[in-house]
């Protein structure tokens, strides 16, 4: 017996050992470049963009791993979701690896199903939404991309797309999908100067545009020697401008391509994962566009991490205008394609943007604080001006509601009923999801979309860069001021910037710049092997100039920025844009742009004021004045704001020398078309500088008359 229990003692020590062996052998495997790469650099049989370890600590919702064997620094954060494989496909479709693969599910699966859905007709009329299904677009992606075929455009040729949101825009996107086309949005909002330099830049030999975007497109025809088709969506066939046979551009109607390419049709040419499907140009706030590279694996991989932690439905509709061009809105699309939602246009005026969602009444509504920020504000005001009875009772609402869900309860349903219901109906009524994105949200809004609208609502972090979303938060995660939890397809770690005295070592939070790796990292940017070189380090590294801390559960926090930081003349680091973002959670304030340089050891603040906010201001204080200009001016209402920002700063902690010291008020807003905004809605910083610097000069002479004035207190 006793033998017997030895020997069954050293099989199982032996299965041990071996089961133990396997895992190490996994482990280091996983670090071992496919064979087709071993072929191509047999200088290393190690990859670089597979994190160490066979084992991970949980961190709520992330996990950490070591980054090297050797080194054995706990420093990688996955999702919790998918702690030792990063995700590269859809786990239910593996088999949907490129753009094309993932429409041609959706139209399989959803053929009869309502896609796209616009309001206004050819006449120009608007009335209520009218749908093309998933069978109907697919039918139209084929004739298009057929009609390049026809018309002797080559595999692999850019295709630029310049008009808004409606539903040739996605059509074309899946036709160059189909037939291995790269598509290059152009923001409509862009200059002539911009327009062409991408056209000349990327080699367009295509554009779909509009008729008001084709007389700009007219205007600098002969300095683009590449295009060889323009296609005017929604354009009248006698009213095609002929051009000189010299410049060898052809101009059709998009109604004529299509027809020629439903006669014509041609097989489908389907893109490998790794072919190009985009090439996002970001504006940046300074220098020429740079042209993001974007693989059909980059975005199918992202859009199936993402797909974890929030899922779509059949039944979903979603209001579409956020601009297409931006790869926010592009990654939802993919994503609402997979699932089978339904997707409405807006008119394409953003004034008239809450009539189509009345008309809509989307599920899924998708945002940018500039927006929330706007809605919050609006309720507000509503609330305080409404005043007795129903401010009490929206408050008593707010706060049991508040109280409620921070305990992880069910709010009582009579306060949705009384009060919070009719808020919903703003966005239709019916509205499941809500997402953020584009810079940071304040919590104090987050809390009070949660509060008023319920349902799922969600910020994410994400960049063009990383074919869209880095990290989001988890559904049922009750904390705000974050941006959750590391998407499934990345891992994030926090690098060490000790000028800013940023380091993974902080206490009680590790601190440092965001740095991303994994298969949502682009290719690089389009001929510009220097300023890929210095985003993307040697170890596959994407470096993303926002500094980032952990909280607890595995949540990351944006709480700074590395780029465009200065010094002030005492020698104190700047980040403008986290102090910008502080300030727009007042009141007064629409927009702001901080300014300082190192000749002057304080900041300054030019502020785009809500008018209606400065308007019951000045009644309730009984100002007079003839019109707002007059009131900006009124030292008075500078001092109102620069009290409340001085009351939001100190609520934020920001540092002394963070405070603006003075501040400018102008009615005019920041925006694309006077040129202080990029496309992505950022400040353009030496834009700003130059257009506000009488009144950046103006307030220094007053500080500076200030600080010599003799009455001035010690």
């Amino acid at each position: 017996m006793a033998e017997a229990w030895a020997r069954h003692s050293r099989e199982e020590r032996h299965a041990m050992d071996s089961s133990a062996a396997q895992r190490r052998l996994r482990a280091i495997s996983g670090h071992l470049l496919p064979a087709g790469d071993r072929d191509r650099d047999r200088s290393s049989q190690l990859g670089t963009n597979a994190t160490a370890g066979e084992f991970v600590s949980e961190q709520g919702y992330s996990v950490v791993l070591p980054e090297k064997l050797q080194t054995g620094k706990w420093n990688v954060y996955r999702s919790a979701r998918s702690p030792l494989k990063l995700v590269i496909r859809f786990p239910e479709h593996p088999d949907i690896g490129t753009l094309h693969d993932n429409f041609e599910y959706a139209v399989e699966s959803f053929r009869d199903y309502k896609y796209l859905g616009t309001r206004v007709r050819v006449d120009g009329t608007v009335g209520e939404y009218k749908w093309l299904t998933y069978g109907e677009a697919g039918t139209s992606r084929s004739a298009i991309g057929s009609s390049l075929v026809y018309h002797g455009i080559p595999k692999g040729a850019c295709v630029g797309l310049y008009f808004i949101n409606r539903p040739e825009w996605i059509i074309v996107d899946h036709a160059c999908s189909a037939y291995s086309y790269i598509s290059v949005p152009l923001y409509d909002t862009l200059g002539p100067d911009a327009v062409q330099y991408i056209v000349n830049h990327a080699a367009v030999q295509v554009i779909f545009c509009v008729p008001q975007t084709l007389s700009i497109l007219l205007s600098f025809l002969s300095q683009i020697h590449c295009l060889r088709l323009i296609v005017v969506v929604g354009g009248i066939d006698e009213n095609m401008p002929s051009v000189p046979s010299t410049t060898g551009v052809e101009i059709i109607t998009y109604s004529k391509l299509h027809n020629q390419g439903h006669s014509n049709l041609q097989p489908f040419r389907p893109p490998k994962p790794e072919d190009v499907a985009t090439i996002c140009y970001t504006s940046g706030t300074t220098g020429t566009p740079k042209g993001a590279i974007l693989t059909h694996e980059n975005l199918i991989a992202n859009i199936a991490g993402a797909s974890l932690s929030i899922k779509f439905c059949p039944s979903d509709v979603y209001i579409s205008y956020l601009p297409l061009a931006h790869i926010y809105e592009r990654a939802n699309q993919i994503s609402l394609a997979h699932f089978g939602a339904a997707v409405g246009f807006y008119q394409g005026d953003n004034l008239k943007l809450m009539d189509d969602i009345a008309a809509l009444r989307p599920t899924i509504f998708s945002s940018v604080p500039r927006l929330y920020n706007r809605i919050y504000a609006g309720i507000v005001n509503a609330v305080k001006t409404s005043g007795g009875l129903r401010e009490r009772l929206f408050n008593a609402a707010y706060n049991a509601k508040k109280r409620a869900i921070a305990n992880g309860k069910n709010p009582y349903p009579m306060w949705d009923k009384l009060v919070f219901n009719k808020i919903k109906e703003k966005l239709g009524g019916r509205v499941r999801i809500m997402t953020s994105g584009a810079s940071p949200l304040s919590p104090d809004v987050m809390d009070f979309l949660r509060i008023c609208f319920g349902g799922m609502i969600l910020e994410g972090y994400g960049m063009t860069e990383t074919a869209c979303v880095i990290s989001a938060m988890d559904e049922g995660d009750p904390l705000t001021g974050h941006v959750g939890s590391p998407n499934p397809a990345c891992e994030i770690k926090l690098v060490d910037v000790p000028e800013m005295s940023y380091t993974s070592d902080d206490q009680p939070y590790p601190r440092g710049e965001i740095c991303v790796r994994g298969p949502i990292i682009f290719r690089g940017y389009y001929k510009d092997d220097v300023q890929t070189k210095e985003v993307i380090d040697e170890d596959g590294w994407l470096h993303t100039g926002d500094i980032g801390m952990w909280l607890p559960g595995g949540r990351l926090k944006i709480i700074d920025r590395k780029k465009n930081i200065f010094k002030l003349a005492q020698g104190e680091y700047i980040a403008p844009e986290k102090i910008e973002n502080v300030y727009a959670k007042c009141n007064f304030v629409s927009q702001c742009f901080v300014y300082g340089d190192s000749l002057n050891s304080c900041l300054v603040a030019i502020v785009s004021v809500e008018p209606d906010v400065l308007k019951a201001w000045a009644a309730s204080e009984g100002i007079k004045y003839e019109d707002l200009r007059e009131l900006c001016a009124d030292s008075r209402a500078k001092a109102a704001v620069l009290a409340e920002m001085d009351d939001v700063g100190k609520q934020a902690q920001l540092r002394g020398f963070e405070f603006a010291k003075a501040v400018t008020l102008t009615l005019e807003p920041f925006t694309l078309e006077n040129g202080l905004l990029t496309p992505t809605f950022k400040v353009k910083r030496p834009q700003a500088k130059a257009y506000f610097a009488k009144a950046i000069a103006d307030m220094y002479a007053e500080l500076s008359i200030s600080d010599a004035s003799p009455n001035k207190p010690s």
